[in-house]
């Protein structure tokens, strides 16, 4: 991920990227699916603290945000695309329908439920987690590592 997103744009875009993904996880709650006990029981594995609040929603493609300056922050950084597989926010995970039954997919969401857990939310995740994709790249960013590493450590290469 390449960008010309200076870290004050970067605080700039944060509240309406809290707000959209606040928004975005409200939808995933309300209309996503609890996790199966087998699910629930590789939550725990990764560490979410409460793996009973976590739901998915499977969708053809991740959404992006409507907002216009948020919605070219996105496609100038590509951080969402087509291509993209799948979206954690907090309690709410996207899972692009094409990889419903991809158990990595779904340890790699939790990860970063984890994460969203540790850090306290949506503000200071989001902040940390850009701050690394737009300054180091994705997938080298510090975070990303940490959650590929627990996803190979628990479904293996």
């Amino acid at each position: 991920m390449n960008s010309t997103i200076t870290p004050e744009q970067l605080e700039t875009l944060l509240p309406l990227a809290c707000e959209w993904a606040t928004a975005q996880e409200q939808r995933i709650l309300a209309t996503g699916e609890a996790l199966s006990d087998t699910m629930l029981a590789d939550a725990r594995l990764v560490g979410v603290a409460a793996p009973e609040r976590v739901r998915l929603l499977y969708l053809p493609e991740i959404p992006i945000p409507d907002d216009p300056g948020l919605r070219a922050a996105v496609q100038e950084t590509q951080f969402l695309s087509p291509l993209t597989r799948g979206l954690a926010l907090r309690y709410g995970i996207f899972i692009r329908s094409d990889s419903r039954f991809d158990r990595t997919m779904v340890i790699h969401g939790l990860g970063h439920t984890a994460q969203y857990e540790r850090l306290g939310g949506f503000q200071p995740f989001l902040r940390r987690y850009l701050s690394e994709c737009l300054t180091i790249g994705y997938p080298e960013a510090p975070m990303e590592q940490e959650v590929i590493a627990l996803t190979v450590r628990i479904c293996g290469s």
